[in-house]
């Protein structure tokens, strides 16, 4: 076929089509990175052999491969490898704003490990089951699981637990969060603004975050001697459950004027039921929640809330099941309390009248 032609000052000139780009290949790395070809392929070779390279020589090949955009042929490596490329994040409610962080965590930490993940969610112990006995996932990441979901799952599958009761299976690594010390700060922070009545809005989930805050404020509030006022949310039925749940716990004349929520979410629906009841954030009733997603700081006023690291979260655990894959011993994974949280102050807490 002959080569395309355009017209210039009357005078037919033939078209040159543009050179092909020439993708970047292992040896290009390896004059970057001032290593052997040989090192380059250990590096990406997903398996345990590439920990005979020492961290900075593999920090500098991975440097030097995203310099150039090189990108290693992974298909033909996992199959080497017997392995799909893929892990399973399985998460409770695909919707909940939490596990968007937590999977921000993972999909960042997974980029490193040349690794792909698929997110689940509504899944029973019979999905898990599945998921774990196929080749379709190399290892599975579960999040904030209740006991029910679980089931056996069996004793080869790399799997890792995401904010999980560490007892559930002593021989998995557990990645927990120190929800327990968040919520003790958050009942210390309202007790400190001179509140002696406050409510909780408490999830009806058996996850066990769940339970470890229910603990956790039961505890402070008995330490500290306040009055308090509970009352069950469905975190799965969302804003409008908390809704239903606000306006019963802020229409009676011994209303609290205080409430802790078991997350952020169930924060908001305390907001629409206040507004509605004619009462303002914080006078009338001051809020802190749980979880720190986005919509936290865009609520009118911003909420005081615990932070919970959900991306750290998922980078410590998408690492830890990396090591499991590679065939190296996971111990304990992260502080024995559980990644730190911490109580950020905004504008929906004030000091009681």
């Amino acid at each position: 076929m002959p080569p395309a032609e355009s017209s210039a000052g009357g005078r037919s000139v033939p078209l040159t089509p543009p050179a092909p780009v020439r993708r970047p290949t292992g040896r290009d790395v390896a004059r970057v990175a001032g290593v052997s070809q040989a090192t380059v392929s250990l590096v990406f070779s997903g398996s345990e052999a590439g920990h005979r390279v020492s961290e900075a020589t593999r920090q500098r090949v991975r440097e030097a491969a995203r310099g150039l955009g090189y990108r290693p042929q992974a298909a033909g490596r996992q199959l080497r490898l017997g392995r799909s490329g893929m892990i399973l994040l399985a998460v409770p409610n695909i919707l909940g704003p939490f596990f968007g962080r937590v999977l921000s965590g993972v999909h960042e930490e997974a980029g490193r490990h040349g690794l792909a993940v698929v997110v689940s969610s509504g899944w029973g112990s019979a999905t898990l089951a599945e998921a774990a006995t196929t080749s379709r996932f190399d290892g599975l990441l579960i999040c904030s699981p209740d006991d029910s979901q679980l089931g056996e799952l069996p004793a080869d599958t790399p799997v890792v637990l995401l904010d999980a009761d560490p007892g559930t299976d002593r021989a998995r690594p557990t990645v927990e969060l120190d929800v327990a010390g968040g919520m003790r700060a958050a009942v210390a922070h309202l007790a400190a603004l001179g509140h002696r009545r406050i409510g909780h809005l408490r999830s009806t989930h058996s996850a066990y975050t769940f339970r470890v805050r229910q603990a956790a404020f039961e505890q402070a509030a008995r330490e500290l001697g306040l009055e308090v006022t509970e009352i069950g949310v469905t975190l799965n039925e969302g804003q409008a459950a908390a809704r239903t749940a606000a306006h019963e716990l802020l229409s009676g004349p011994a209303r609290p004027r205080a409430v802790i929520c078991d997350d952020d979410v169930v924060a908001s629906g305390v907001y629409q039921a206040a507004a509605e009841l004619g009462l303002r954030i914080p006078s009338d009733v001051s809020v802190v929640g749980i979880d720190n997603i986005p919509v936290a700081g865009l609520l009118a006023p911003p909420l005081t809330t615990v932070d919970l690291p959900g991306e750290e979260l998922g980078r410590v655990g998408l690492a830890a099941l990396a090591g499991l894959l590679r065939g190296e011993p996971v111990g304990p994974v992260g502080p024995a309390a559980g990644l730190a949280t911490s109580l950020v102050l905004r504008a929906s807490t004030t000091a009681a009248t």
